[in-house]
């Protein structure tokens, strides 16, 4: 099954201007702590966004960046739609707030080059403190005569998605209109995403997920979206819970550890989640504890477990890849020695040394392969996840890089993705990043199954703020691993550090070179929240011992 050629020859902005006679409500702002909703009807949104594109027009060429530096409220969509349909390559980024990921922040502004800035008013002053560009623009202060959107070619550039930074330095993916209403066709596909979805969610606009799940796909498929700031969920996960609750036909999406906080929340009183008919996990590794907590906490409230979604993208493939289908989570135990040599072995119960992975399910629209030196392997061996279709980034803006334009099986265009994995009974499976993985003694170990024992080995060690990584000395290949301590406790740190090294040599039959526990907060992590692996080698992979 392909994308359909008259879908990859409409604009996103196409789809938003035909729904301007219609005023069902589509995007929600859950104004917390405030409380209460904010809406705009297609009509609403479509008017501003007629007023953004003219204006615009009125102060950028063809082909100029307009970076997005609004709050993650109505504004943003109004600020991007209008970025889009006056032609220009939009450059979602976020509002400055204190000096938290402020480098990132510069560098994606520099890199881009975007010399007008779509801001609001209520942040203006901070956004000034970024820079002086050609134009600062409140988007909720422009009024005046609208505009049309602009006639666009499907391969010219809609946005650049700039990475997060978990395993290079951030650098835009150049996403053209092509990509964007291809990869939306994929999503409302494998999620069964229609006027009648409410996509609901926290997730922010600036990385690939939000971007997509949030505010593409309901302009898309003209469903609505419910949303509110990521701040919030992450002072109360119960919010996000309760947003599932109140809308109906839930499609949302999140990645795993945020699973795992609303295993935490509390109180659930009243919360009925049978509404929720799509629940992604993704973005980051899934742990079959999650999914099997997950059910048991929320199943009880309607949960149902094939709703959830484990599922597998990329910003360089604009988002979607992967999903599992109807059928929900397939977890299967493998021999892990056997995939330690690169082979993925199906273990039964009499195996001693299993390992569990989540599938990451089938590709919808588009070519997954598996590759090792240059050729496909079979079912069944680990190579380098590769992928093939019209949703692939064009490149990266201003740079020459050998992930895009790849050649195989007769076709170019092919996306490296950098990835390890394998398929096994046709679904995905997959094993960690290639720059990540740790060799010793000619054995490969993946660093999210050492970071999952480590998670595990002692209740001071937070689950999802754990990073293992490879390191080299006089002694050869070997692995450190760098925790943070759960809030309002004080563990003893030797007897942390002795439950970690037990564990990982009895799970893992290696010895750790270093263990180190570090206070909440201090492990680096990407913007959009992920443990940075290469930062924190490059903080603490020489403090050995």
């Amino acid at each position: 099954m392909s994308v359909p050629e008259d879908v990859l020859r409409t604009p996103l902005t196409d789809r938003l201007f035909a729904r301007a006679g219609d005023n069902r409500p589509a995007f929600t702002f859950l104004d917390y702590p405030a409380g209460g909703e904010h809406s705009l009807s297609w009509g609403q949104l479509v008017a501003r966004v007629r007023v953004v594109a003219h204006r615009l027009r009125e102060v950028a060429e063809p082909g100029e960046r307009v970076a997005i530096l609004t709050p993650q409220d109505l504004s943003y969509p109004v600020a991007f739609l209008g970025a889009l349909a006056a032609g220009l390559v939009a450059v979602p980024l976020f509002a400055p707030s204190g000096h938290a990921h402020r480098g990132r922040l510069l560098g994606a502004l520099a890199d881009s080059a975007a010399q007008v800035w779509l801001t609001s008013s209520r942040v203006a002053d901070r956004v000034r403190e970024l820079g002086t560009p050609r134009h600062l623009l409140a988007v909720d202060e422009l009024d005046g005569p609208g505009a049309d959107p602009v006639t666009v070619e499907p391969d010219a550039p809609a946005y650049l998605q700039y990475t997060s930074g978990s395993t290079r330095t951030p650098a835009g993916a150049v996403i053209p209109h092509r990509a964007v209403v291809a990869s939306c066709w994929q999503a409302s596909r494998a999620y069964e995403v229609d006027e009648t979805t409410t996509c609901a969610g926290w997730i922010p606009f600036f990385h690939d997920m939000g971007l997509i799940q949030l505010v593409c796909l309901p302009v898309f498929a003209g469903g609505r979206s419910v949303f509110m700031a990521p701040a919030e969920f992450v002072r109360r996960p119960e919010r996000w819970l309760r947003q599932l609750s109140d809308y109906p036909n839930v499609f949302t999406a999140a990645p795993n550890f945020a699973y795992d906080l609303a295993v935490e929340a509390a109180p659930r009183e009243g919360l009925d989640l049978s509404g929720v008919r799509i629940a992604l996990n993704g973005s980051e590794p899934i742990r079959p504890e999650t999914v099997e907590e997950f059910q048991k906490a929320f199943g009880p409230y309607g949960f149902r477990r094939e709703a959830h979604r484990p599922s597998y993208g990329l910003a360089e493939a604009t988002v979607y890849v992967t999903s599992a289908g109807p059928e929900g989570p397939t977890v299967t135990a493998f021999d892990r020695e056997e995939l330690a040599r690169g082979r993925a072995v199906e273990a039964g119960p009499d195996v001693p040394d299993r390992q569990e992975l989540v599938s990451v399910g089938r590709p919808v629209g588009q070519l997954v392969r598996i590759v090792g030196d240059g050729q496909v392997r079979p079912d069944g061996v680990l190579g380098e996840v590769w992928v093939h279709g019209p949703h692939i980034a064009a490149g990266y803006w201003r740079r020459e890089d050998g992930t895009f334009g790849n050649r195989l099986e007769g076709r170019d265009g092919w996306l490296r993705t950098g990835d390890l994995g394998f398929v096994h009974r046709g679904d995905l499976y997959l094993a960690g990043r290639l720059k990540d993985l740790i060799v010793i003694d000619g054995r490969n170990h993946y660093p999210q199954d050492i970071e999952a024992t480590v998670a595990q080995a002692h209740p001071a060690i937070r689950r999802d703020r754990v990073a293992a990584f490879g390191i080299r000395d006089t002694r050869g290949e070997g692995v450190s691993v760098v925790a943070e301590q759960v809030r309002d406790v004080a563990p003893d740190p030797q007897e942390v550090s002795r439950a970690v090294l037990r564990a990982v040599s009895r799970e893992h039959d290696i010895a750790l070179r270093s263990f180190r526990l570090v206070p909440p907060g201090e492990l680096p992590r990407t913007s959009s929240g992920k443990v940075s692996r290469s930062a924190a080698r490059a903080s603490y992979g020489e403090q050995h011992g």
